[in-house]
């Protein structure tokens, strides 16, 4: 249709988070302890795994598999994003992409794209994610989707669409269920977890900044930071701050 975006991947995926690699590292959710789980159930001792985490970012999901005692390959195009990583000792950081990780032919049991598969190309992505595991290996796709059925997510929400206008991206894995077998991946699961953030002021400012399509500077963004200051003294607890909710989907699936 005329006037529809470019698909994510055609969108300088990795490019565009330069210059928002510390607002990200300061406001980006984690992930809930029960989806971890899910990832890891089944697999065994997680000290005897190696995972890969595709499209790493800044380690978020990484330092979660890592705490758990998996060897983690956290593979990030985005130099700066890289940079801005917490170093922990189980996490290796490689230059790669989803569509070209680095890595060998069956060198890990898991691959976990966080937050990322949506910048992929997906079918290239998927035939390099199924090279890259071992058979029988697993695949966990998982994204944080703010949820808008509560008032204060919802007000933020209003606030970043506003900002954003026509640059607005956002994804929430629509259609990968029924890529993934298309792919050669098999007993597909798809689970649901509710997941809170709660953010003071500052770290309200950086979840929003660390939007590709927030602007970074002009009228939206100086409207942006003051309705996100209205939006804490309005919202925020007796600790400062407030909580945004989140619907967070995995999808798991086999190496087949």
């Amino acid at each position: 249709m005329v006037g529809e975006p470019p698909p994510f991947w055609q969108q300088d995926p990795t490019g565009r988070f330069t210059g928002r690699a510390r607002d990200y590292t300061q406001g980006r959710p984690s992930y809930p302890a029960k989806a971890i789980r899910a990832i890891l159930e089944g697999l065994g001792d997680p000290a005897t795994l190696v995972a890969a985490d595709v499209g790493a970012g800044t380690g978020i999901a990484s330092r979660l598999l890592a705490d758990q005692g998996v060897t983690v390959l956290a593979v990030e195009p985005n130099a700066a994003m890289r940079a801005a990583a917490t170093p922990h000792p189980r996490v290796t950081a490689i230059d790669g992409t989803g569509e070209r990780t680095g890595l060998a032919d069956g060198q890990v049991a898991l691959v976990l794209c966080a937050q990322s598969f949506h910048w992929f190309e997906p079918r290239a992505a998927l035939a390099e994610l199924r090279r890259v595991l071992a058979p029988e290996g697993r695949l966990a796709l998982l994204w944080n989707v703010r949820d808008d059925h509560d008032a204060v997510t919802a007000a933020y929400s209003r606030l970043v669409r506003e900002a954003a206008g026509d640059r607005l991206t956002e994804a929430h894995g629509e259609g990968v269920e029924a890529l993934l077998p298309e792919a050669g991946f098999r007993d597909v699961r798809v689970l649901s977890f509710t997941f809170e953030q709660a953010v003071d002021a500052a770290g309200l400012r950086a979840r929003a900044a660390s939007a590709s399509y927030v602007p970074a500077e002009g009228p939206a963004r100086e409207a942006l930071e003051r309705g996100l200051r209205a939006l804490h003294a309005e919202s925020a607890g007796p600790d400062g701050r407030l909580r945004l909710v989140y619907r967070t989907t995995l999808y798991l699936a086999r190496r087949g």
